[in-house]
């Protein structure tokens, strides 16, 4: 008796423990959370692919004399023309700019031909590599350059557009992080129906969430991995919506044990049992997905591999620690007021998902074959998407550098007025030089700052900026020019589009095999993975075809970012298949315990069919919130997501995973032992005393 009583102390003890041990770790991990923001970086170079000519560029001219040039165009317009009186304001503004700043030559003021614009374009080395100093130059400038009276100023070029981007970048977290709680905390009051439970997951999604900024921290700091914020918001997406999908499995296996079991830790042990290698599968295929964003040679998807990775790892330790302690400590009274009662029996109703896999089960290749035609259909709403996402059109609402550029745009048809940088070995200077000159496509060229063996070379292209003849013109530079980098914002958009387009060949076959490698590993089978997979790869094309029908008719986006396709397929396969891991875990699980293949999909879909779309809404609703973003980019990624992991809930997992099933019966599990049909009993012997008395 008193060993009874002593091991029930110990078990009492270890959630205090296990409670303990969490507030030293995050009494640790503060000091680095709290630094996540200051290593944030959203320059070019941290999208830019790592090997392109434009990312050469704008490294070496952080090493020239001044290091990085932040350029800048003062854009001075008036409708029915510019006055003398504009014309000298405009003069005396940038003399008080010139005055107060460090600037690279003396500013020169270019008139358009119809006289409406007057443009000086501006230049220092004074911020050098420092984004705070660089704003505080873009913003003084702005403070100076004002208008009035019919007279319109702004302030354009690359370095007010970074500056715009940087502001709307630093404006997410917080944003983002409110948001997302707000909507995962709806949807888990409405699952829940508890005025009480909902706070739990929440609460500990947040410290999972405090946790990642602090690895992630760690992981520049050691590592340089880099932190953009494109990367920590999809973190954070990846924290709560991971998290909370854990946690609503855990929370419905553990009311499940429960009712069953009189004690909240054993209960809680054996819903661990229950739904732990599940829960492990799946976020470590999760986890495998992204960390393939490794192999890509844009820094930016790179970046967001491990950081993704960081975000599912702290979130699946925290809901299977941190979690069921809390859990066991509030006991049962935390589901009030549907209190699960030891030895009772959930009321019996009705089951969507029971009614949706009988629907399946009667006429499962029926069913497979018109899911699967929806799906095709809806995928060649890919012929529709936009093109290429332009730099002017990456923001939702029009800040002042885009406004600079389309008056930009309309004023100066006839040239360019966004530079194309040359960087040339500084002993070959002249030639570069000359052969620039002779390259069709070439309005002018001019040497500018020499050092560290290398020459830069500022060259305005004839055609209009990010136009088809800009493009022909520096693929004809970087074709002439051997041993010499050809960037610029017009560059970085090409290299942009052929490094996603690279990238995309490399990685998405490198997931498709990681993924269902490990399904294999833990379904024991060849055909179930195969379904898997083929079933998340025509959601994500089903997914991007929807995008297609919307972003320009309905959204008004004028391009798509040339990394959508990469993103959302790593994201929605690795999300996808974690939905399948649930489902067919399940399924296993009763085949393994004697049910007959169709009564096993069948249980196995009425059984997680609620938690799967429960926390298929969470998570979609997460990636949903990113439509609310600034960034048309953000937009876009959050979008075909959340539309994806939608139609991976309802229509895939419900319906033509569960028919598959059906339809293939024992073949699911091919080729392992579950494929065989088992041998039937054998009857016993009659006894030998019994059949001598026959006789």
């Amino acid at each position: 008796m008193g060993a009874v009583r002593t091991s029930v102390r110990r078990r009492r003890g270890i959630p205090w423990l296990v409670l303990g041990l969490w507030i030293v770790v995050l009494a640790i991990a503060s000091p680095f959370a709290s630094q996540l923001a200051d290593v944030q970086r959203d320059r070019a170079v941290d999208y830019l692919p790592a090997g392109a000519d434009s990312t050469q560029v704008a490294r070496i001219q952080e090493q020239l004399p001044g290091g990085e040039t932040t350029q800048m165009i003062v854009v001075y317009h008036r409708d029915g023309g510019l006055t003398e009186a504009d014309k000298a304001t405009a003069e005396g503004q940038i003399a008080e700019i010139a005055g107060a700043h460090r600037l690279t030559g003396e500013p020169a003021g270019v008139p358009s031909e119809d006289g409406t614009t007057l443009m000086y374009p501006v230049a220092s080395n004074e911020p050098g590599t420092d984004e705070k100093a660089r704003d505080e130059l873009v913003n003084d400038v702005r403070d100076v350059a004002r208008g009035g009276d019919g007279l319109n100023v702004e302030v354009g070029g690359e370095g007010a557009l970074a500056t715009d981007a940087a502001e709307v970048y630093n404006s997410l977290d917080g944003p983002l992080l409110y948001t997302t709680v707000a909507v995962v905390a709806l949807l888990l009051i409405v699952i829940y129906r508890s005025p009480f439970l909902w706070l739990v997951p929440l609460v500990v999604a947040g410290v999972a969430n405090y946790l990642s900024m602090a690895v992630a921290y760690g992981l520049n700091q050691w590592f340089g991995t880099s932190v953009s914020g494109q990367s920590s918001g999809i973190m954070t997406i990846l924290v709560f919506g991971a998290g909370t999908d854990y946690a609503l499995l855990l929370v419905a296996r553990y009311r499940e044990e429960l009712r069953r079991i009189e004690r909240p830790y054993d209960a809680m042990a054996a819903a661990l049992r229950g739904c732990g290698p599940a829960v492990l599968a799946s976020s470590g295929t999760v986890a495998a997905g992204l960390l393939c964003l490794l192999a890509a040679d844009l820094n930016s998807s790179r970046g967001m591999g491990p950081l993704g990775t960081v975000g599912v790892l702290c979130a699946l330790v925290a809901m299977l620690t941190l979690l069921p302690v809390v859990l066991v400590l509030l006991g049962r009274r935390v589901f009030w007021p549907l209190i699960p009662r030891f030895g009772s029996t959930p009321k019996a109703r009705r089951s969507l998902f029971a009614a949706m896999g009988s629907s399946a089960g009667r006429r499962p290749v029926t069913v497979l074959v018109g899911g699967a035609l929806l799906l095709g259909a809806l995928a060649l709403g890919t012929f529709n998407l936009p093109g290429n996402l332009k730099q002017e059109d990456s923001f939702t609402s029009k800040p002042d550098a885009v406004a600079a550029m389309q008056t930009l745009a309309a004023a100066y048809p006839e040239r360019s007025t966004q530079a194309i940088t040359v960087i040339t070995p500084a002993d070959r200077a002249e030639a570069t030089l000359a052969g620039i000159r002779g390259t069709e496509g070439v309005d002018s060229a001019a040497p500018g700052r020499t050092g560290d063996g290398w020459t830069e070379i500022s060259v305005l292209a004839a055609s209009a900026p990010q136009s088809a003849g800009e493009t022909a013109t520096i693929e004809a530079l970087r074709d002439r020019l051997d041993g010499s980098y050809v960037g610029g914002p017009s560059a970085e958009q090409i290299d942009l589009k052929d490094t996603n387009a690279r990238d995309r060949m490399i990685v998405v076959p490198i997931v498709l095999v990681s993924v269902f490698l490990i399904l294999v590993a833990l379904l024991r089978s060849i055909v179930a993975p195969l379904i898997l997979v083929t079933a998340v790869v025509a959601v994500w094309a089903a997914a991007l075809g929807i995008g297609g029908l919307v972003f320009g008719p309905v959204f008004g986006f004028e391009g798509t970012d040339p990394g959508l396709g990469l993103l959302s397929f790593v994201f929605l396969v690795a999300l996808g298949v974690d939905y399948g891991i649930f489902l067919m875990h399940r399924m296993r699980e009763e085949s393994l315990n004697g049910a007959e293949p169709v009564p096993a999909a069948l249980t196995a879909l009425r059984t997680t069919g609620g938690v799967i779309a429960s926390a298929g809404l969470v998570l979609a609703a997460t990636f949903a919130v990113l439509t609310s973003m600034p960034m048309v980019q953000l937009v876009e990624l959050g979008f075909v997501i959340a539309v994806g992991v939608l139609l991976d809930t309802f229509l895939v997992r419900t319906y033509l995973v569960t028919s598959a099933s059906v339809a293939l019966r024992r073949k699911l599990w091919w080729p392992g032992a579950l494929s065989k049909e088992p041998e039937p009993p054998v009857p016993p012997k009659e006894p030998e005393r019994m059949t001598a008395a026959a006789h």
